[in-house]
């Protein structure tokens, strides 16, 4: 029932006080309501529960040695100083993380806007156009570059992209056979989740040489494109072999190579797989940095 204008007019003030709890709520018990909660628990105080719940022997004898507290921008004066003492090396390990540039107009409105990492619902599309038009762009230049069908929004990193493109030879290929064949130059880091997840999944994995992976009967290959060496090789014969016995082969490549090489949809792979950081990313550590996925809509 909706009260009629006249009614509001005349209703007095207070009605239109704050009268819910939130903010009350929110600020944590008073003085009163701590009373009543040590009462009910029967303990004199707070003091007394951290004493009969939290061993001696793990408790600091005396106060963190903390500084006392600062202004922010004497703080960020501090924090700069200590910063000014790193010093930056170039890396040179490689292995699917690379030093890169970022032109500013990204770090400026895309990796230092609170709007991208403060993520809402990136995929309720009255409020993340702009978002899904990104991501729609990202798809079209993997596609594109990898010279396959479908590219998805992305994974967590190259290696767990390859373990999922196991998984998705498993179920997609008809040949009987239950082991999977692994590039022994693919990167540490990716042999070493394929592992994990084969382990579990009960997949029997053979290691060797690209050139002999069409020597084995498996249900898949994984196989790196430039591998961990930087050696580039024409994969199309052995993808030709592999399939040739019904098995589905996944390419960990590199985006950035891509522009130049021939592409793995361009040699007969099923699938193919990396790491996006090449286009600009910060290195952030070492990662993880979002994979590409790509494949045959067959």
């Amino acid at each position: 029932m909706t009260a009629s204008p006249q009614t509001l007019l005349s209703s007095p003030l207070a009605q239109l006080e704050q009268r819910d709890a939130f903010v009350h709520r929110h600020l944590g018990p008073d003085a009163d309501e701590v009373a009543q909660m040590c009462t009910a628990i029967g303990v004199a105080d707070v003091d007394q529960l951290i004493d009969q719940t939290v061993p001696a022997a793990i408790r600091l004898e005396q106060p963190l040695p903390l500084a006392d507290a600062q202004p922010e921008h004497v703080a960020l004066d501090r924090l700069k100083a200590i910063a000014a003492k790193n010093v930056i090396r170039k890396s040179l390990i490689g292995m699917g993380y690379y030093g890169t540039h970022t032109p500013a107009v990204i770090l400026r409105n895309v990796l230092e806007n609170p709007g991208w990492y403060t993520a809402y619902t990136p995929y309720q599309a009255e409020i993340s156009q702009g978002r899904l038009e990104a991501l729609l762009n990202y798809q079209q230049m993997v596609i594109d570059l990898t010279g396959l069908d479908l590219a998805n929004a992305s994974l967590l990193d190259e290696a767990t992209a390859a373990a999922e493109a196991m998984t998705m030879a498993r179920r997609s290929s008809k040949s009987k056979s239950n082991a999977f064949f692994v590039d022994a130059d693919c990167f540490p880091q990716t042999i070493d989740v394929v592992k994990t997840r084969a382990h579990y999944f009960g997949f029997e994995l053979v290691f060797g040489k690209a050139a002999e992976a069409g020597q084995h009967e498996v249900f898949g290959a994984l196989l790196q494109y430039p591998n961990a060496h930087g050696e580039i090789t024409d994969l199309g014969e052995t993808i030709a072999a592999l399939k040739a016995q019904g098995a589905v082969v996944a390419v960990a490549t590199d985006l950035m190579a891509l522009v130049l090489l021939k592409s793995p949809g361009a040699m007969g792979a099923d699938i193919a797989l990396g790491s996006s950081q090449r286009f600009g990313v910060a290195m952030g550590f070492g990662g993880p940095h979002a994979a590409f996925f790509a494949t045959r809509e067959s």
